[in-house]
């Protein structure tokens, strides 16, 4: 930047470094989603197209910034795990939050036509973003199981107070007033006995939310298997009991660190799209590089 006599203005911008040596994790809300999905008649409970949509703009983030590892989704928001040692923009806040969150709306927008081709875009959508930093890997693994249960909890809400009102004829208020007080095994039942529903059998996308993961295709690494779903009884219970790096610079390799920087070369990722769980240790036990360094 050109000297000048104004340039003494910059003093007063405020460093915002994110503290080395801990986790990051971006999570991006839709704001005013509520008005945005009545105005373009979303389907309810769960709008497949409008899921499809945010799991492609969240996938354009992680195809943009490496260091983000993993990624999980439900109804309007996305959170995004990076890794550990990240230097990404040198770990400045602001910078890391608006860009990221400006990709993640452009591609909202974008892509929408694609997802919702008869339903034109009325006006711009727009998403706020946060990063909560996190010290260790128990917090990460606890972020995420929070984040799943809500998924749960709040889908299990969704489709008892939809059936009331597109099937059991109540308004929104009766159905509000209907649930109030209701513990997840009402719900269960109301939806079997009333509506012939059994939750189990909703797809795992609505259930269990979207899991962007970046998983290892290297020959040496283990295959990706889908894992088995968790009840809802057991999300629910542990919902109310908890109610780029940058390459460093090498030193001319020799012997087996050769090796191990060749190895390192060929582990290769792709992002895949999962449904699962990721409250058990099932997840991340097979994946342990997810919380590495």
């Amino acid at each position: 930047m050109a000297g000048s006599r104004y340039q003494y203005v910059k003093t007063f911008e405020l460093p915002d470094p994110i503290l080395p040596g801990t986790f990051m994790v971006l999570r991006i809300d839709g704001h005013a989603f509520h008005r945005l999905s009545e105005v373009h008649k979303f389907a309810k409970p769960n709008d497949e197209r409008a899921l499809q949509l945010m799991d492609h703009a969240a996938r354009d983030v992680m195809n943009e910034y490496k260091d983000i590892v993993l990624a999980f989704g439900e109804s309007d928001e996305y959170s995004f795990l990076f890794r550990k040692s990240t230097a990404l923009y040198n770990r400045r806040q602001a910078k890391i939050v608006t860009t990221l969150t400006s990709l993640f709306t452009s591609s909202y927008v974008f892509n929408w036509s694609k997802y919702l081709p008869d339903t034109p875009l009325e006006y711009p959508p727009s998403f706020d973003g946060r990063i909560v930093v996190y010290p260790s890997q128990k917090e990460i693994r606890d972020y995420f199981s929070w984040r799943q249960a809500d998924t749960h909890i709040n889908n299990l809400y969704n489709t008892i107070f939809w059936a009331l009102v597109q099937q059991g004829g109540e308004t929104t208020t009766q159905a509000h007033a209907t649930l109030r007080g209701t513990v997840s095994g009402t719900k269960n039942e109301m939806l079997h006995s009333r509506f012939g529903i059994n939750y189990n059998t909703i797809p795992a996308r609505y259930r269990k939310g979207s899991v962007l993961v970046q998983e290892r295709v290297c020959a040496s690494c283990a295959p990706s298997t889908q894992l088995p779903p968790a009840s809802s009884d057991d999300l629910a219970s542990i919902a109310t009991e908890t109610q780029g790096t940058p390459q460093q610079p090498e030193q001319a390799p020799s012997g087996s660190s050769r090796q191990k920087a060749s190895k390192k070369a060929h582990a290769l990722t792709k992002i895949e799209l999962h449904h699962c769980d990721i409250i058990g240790d099932e997840f991340w036990d097979q994946r342990p590089y997810l919380l590495a360094e």
